[in-house]
């Protein structure tokens, strides 16, 4: 495996008195009635994860988890009361603040809820602000502004005002500005949260697609768990400053591992999260010409197929090695039952 591009171990985040001095006299593990009794709040509490090159990592939990505490930790937006955070080797929580400001100018590119564009610059100006703030010429930043513009759908919009565009538009702008500087790492604050439904899922699909292309290294915040599993390679789910459980969408809804955790993934349509390989059994003598699916397919794709046959399907890998059988019991769990 890849060195991660993000690593980072036991991350704290104490707010209140003195919280540095507050962790050590505990030991760096204080408990909830220590926080109570002296009004510190733990928002991000030994906080281990790591983000591997090319993946798209969603951190996601209710209100008040921690969720975007950890990641301003992560980029050092937010100072960490304790911890380590290596970024491509170098470890942040030692850098200076010139090289701090040089990491987020040139390899951090960043996208919050609040599009935050400048309304007084047009389209092109607003995508090419950070290249600017490098002191890249004019025409240079333009020319790659007009690049990042054309990818993400926006050409010919290029001297409106933020004013002059939609939600979605707006948002896309703050994509291209995030993009402008070609970042190691991309940061995504509830990016979507605040767009209409119908608009939200369009940019879900234009992110995957602007992904495909770029294939950058991605942390990604949201609460909604549909929007997780649509765009997530992994999952961290985050309760009261800890991260519970990190993971695929498929290990957090088949093996939860807390109660908050399962409560978390209950209501999830299976059939569209579980693949064939998750759920088959052993394969079965005889199996033969009969119908076969794949163990890479999803449960929802193939339930008509397995419900309608009498017996056992046959189910095959990529190479078309008989791998497991899947039955009509087994489907019918998966559409039917709560994961209760």
């Amino acid at each position: 495996m890849a060195e991660p591009v993000i690593l980072c171990r036991g991350l704290w985040k104490v707010f209140g008195p003195e919280p540095a001095e507050f962790l050590a006299r505990h030991g760096s593990n204080p408990s909830s009635e220590d926080f109570q009794e002296t009004g510190h709040i733990g928002a991000v509490q030994d906080a281990n994860l790591d983000v591997q090159p090319g993946e798209i990592l969603v951190i996601m939990g209710l209100s008040g988890s921690g969720k975007s505490t950890v990641v301003r930790c992560l980029s050092r937006l937010v100072e960490p009361t304790a911890g380590q955070v290596l970024f491509q080797g170098t470890d942040l929580l030692k850098a200076t603040d010139k090289e701090l400001i040089e990491i987020r100018r040139h390899k951090m590119g960043m996208v919050f809820q609040n599009f935050a564009l400048l309304p007084h610059r047009t389209v092109i100006d607003n995508v090419a602000f950070p290249l600017e703030v490098q002191g890249v010429d004019r025409a240079k930043r333009h020319d790659r502004a007009s690049e990042i513009i054309e990818l993400v759908g926006l050409k010919g919009r290029e001297g409106y005002y933020p004013r002059e565009l939609s939600g979605g538009q707006q948002q896309r702008v703050g994509i291209s500005r995030s993009l402008a500087v070609e970042p190691d790492v991309w940061f995504l604050d509830e990016p979507f949260s605040a767009l209409d439904p119908l608009i939200r899922r369009e940019m879900q699909d234009e992110f995957l697609r602007l992904q495909n292309l770029l294939h950058k290294t991605i942390i990604f915040i949201t609460h909604d768990f549909d929007e997780a599993i649509r765009l997530a390679d992994r999952i961290a789910i985050m309760y009261e400053g800890r991260i519970v459980q990190l993971g695929t969408a498929e290990e957090l809804v088949t093996k939860p591992a807390t109660d908050y955790v399962r409560a978390f993934t209950r209501g999830i349509p299976k059939a569209k999260l579980l693949t064939v390989a998750s759920v088959m059994g052993p394969p079965e003598e005889g199996q033969g010409d009969g119908p076969t699916v794949k163990d890479d397919q999803l449960i929802g794709d193939v339930a008509g197929l397995v419900i309608g046959q009498d017996k056992p399907v046959a189910v095959m890998d990529t190479s078309g090695t008989l791998v497991g059988s899947l039955t009509r019991g087994q489907v019918v769990d998966v559409l039917f039952t709560d994961g209760s």
